[in-house]
């Protein structure tokens, strides 16, 4: 239109014009004022000009509210590329996606960094498992021969070593925040640690009457959770714990236990057996205690899976199982806090024969849980993504509200058997790293490393390998990525540590 005017027939592609010479006139402004002597055309200058005050004009008109455009679609149109282009997410600039782009190439790139992690004597043993403070300014290490190994993982430079931090194996390290950690061991105890007084505990945990396998936190309640192959799966109130230890009580028992999850929400605990069932426990509150009085559902015969894929078993991705009240009369008039279900997650390849969950990981924004399986003979393994599946049909009250899918696997390598492997999501939850073999690999739902609610396949999908990286000379055990930095390290059976960075 050589007049600028709006016309009725006005298409919505109109306001994007009108905003690209709004953009134009703010750079001749900001031009103008540094004094730069660029000349315009006069036919643009007069063309924006009446435009502008044509839309000045049409909004006086209606008091300011839009409805004096000349097509609602047109003023939809218009609102949305201005609040767009506020926020700066529009079809020209979209930070989010570029910020990922820019993520899944460095991820790409990754390599043992040149200075990794190397110690003159290596005497800890075997690395079973990592963590990263809060804040990634420290890498903690759980070794086979009682040590913990402090390092800085920007330098690779070697912090300190806990020398008889424990009277046995080291499992598993959890952080309370960026100072407080606490650790686990096969000499049945949990220490609290604190990183500007490493000299000495800050106190030393006992109730567990076997090896406790791994550490949970309630950052609601300040609760610290347990759980050990005992069975047990005890809460601690860090709120007053003293050098002589602090309150504890058992808040669930079951046999064959592995592994002990929460959410990030801490809305729900998850847990793995080896004898292949995962138990849920649907909106947890840690301060009632939940005993399971009869182990029937646990010794029930695994349930094949539907061939049509019927509702139950699309949602649970295997046979599911729920406790009620008339299944467990001591449960009946409680409330739904705490309600149990229990599922035989769905394992490719291994439907007719039993399976062992060794690794159970959750996914950083709640929306999935990650395991590691391998079968009963031991000859087979693989790693699995499940969705939690909410608004599934209603049930009774005690019964929870949500189960899994399976929608992601891919097999392992199945070496080192015997030992387990810890696997781990990447703080956006976009990437997996799976200890493969003497190495790890990089995996992700597809080719564009998206979001898993971006590309949640209709059918169970092959996990995308990202990269393979071999940099040990045993088998990996561990791997974690940092929560501030485009890092990740792995530790293995022999006791190395290596870090990778991206390789320019």
């Amino acid at each position: 239109m050589s007049s600028g005017q709006p016309s009725d027939n006005e298409e919505p592609e109109v306001p994007r014009a009108v905003l690209l010479r709004e953009e134009d006139e703010d750079e001749e402004d900001s031009d103008e004022d540094k004094g730069s002597t660029r000349s315009s055309s006069p036919q643009a200058a007069r063309e924006s000009a009446e435009v502008q005050g044509s839309s000045r004009l049409e909004l006086a008109a209606d008091g300011g509210t839009g409805s004096g455009c000349r097509g609602s679609s047109a003023c939809d149109s218009l609102f949305s590329w201005i609040c767009r282009r506020t926020i700066r997410r529009g079809p020209f600039v979209d930070p989010a996606r570029d910020h990922y782009r820019t993520m899944t190439r460095l991820y790409s790139s990754m390599s043992p960094a040149t200075d990794s992690v190397n110690l003159t004597t290596q005497t800890h043993g075997a690395v079973f498992n990592l963590e990263y403070s809060p804040d990634g300014s420290v890498l903690t290490v759980a070794c086979e021969q009682t040590e913990v190994l402090l390092f800085d993982p920007v330098s690779s430079r070697h912090i300190k070593t806990l020398v008889e931090a424990h009277e046995d194996c080291v499992n598993n390290i959890r952080f309370l925040d960026n100072r407080l950690f606490a650790t686990c061991s096969d000499d049945t105890t949990i220490a609290l640690w604190d990183l500007r007084k490493l000299n000495s505990k800050v106190c030393t945990l006992h109730g567990h009457a076997s090896w406790v396998k791994n550490i949970e936190y309630d950052t609601h309640t300040r609760l610290l959770v347990t759980s050990g192959f005992d069975g047990n799966v005890i809460t601690w109130d860090t709120n007053r714990f003293t050098e002589d230890g602090c309150p504890h009580k058992k808040f669930f028992h079951t046999r064959y236990l592995m592994r002990m999850r929460l959410t990030p929400d801490c809305s729900k605990m998850l847990i793995s057996t080896s004898s292949g069932y995962l138990l849920i426990l649907h909106d947890l509150d840690l301060t009632q205690s939940l005993e399971v009085g009869s182990y029937r559902i646990l010794r029930a015969r695994r349930a094949p899976l539907s061939t049509e894929g019927s509702s139950a078993g699309s949602r649970s991705g295997g046979s599911r199982h729920t406790i009620d009240s008339k299944t467990h009369p001591h449960r009946e008039g409680l409330s739904p806090r705490n309600s149990l279900e229990v599922l035989t997650p769905e394992i490719p390849g291994e439907r007719d024969r039993g399976n062992c969950i060794t690794s159970l990981q959750l996914h950083p924004k709640g929306w999935a849980t990650l395991l590691r399986c391998s079968s009963n003979m031991d000859d087979q393994e693989w790693t699995c993504v499940y969705e939690f599946q909410e608004g599934a049909p209603p049930r009774p009250p005690v019964s929870p509200r949500c189960s899994l899918r399976l929608t992601h696997y891919i097999e392992e390598a199945n070496v080192g058997r015997g030992y387990i492997k810890e696997l781990c999501f990447s703080p956006d939850g976009r990437l997996i790293c799976s200890p493969y073999g003497y190495g790890v690999r990089l995996l992700a739902f597809d080719e564009h490393c998206a979001e898993l609610t971006d590309c949640m396949p209709v059918r169970t999908a092959l996990l995308r390998e990202v990269r393979s990286i071999y940099s040990h000379s045993d088998v990996v055990l561990t791997s974690k990525f940092s929560p501030t930095h485009c890092q990740f390290a792995s530790g293995c059976l022999s006791g190395r540590v290596a870090l990778y960075q991206p390789h320019f």
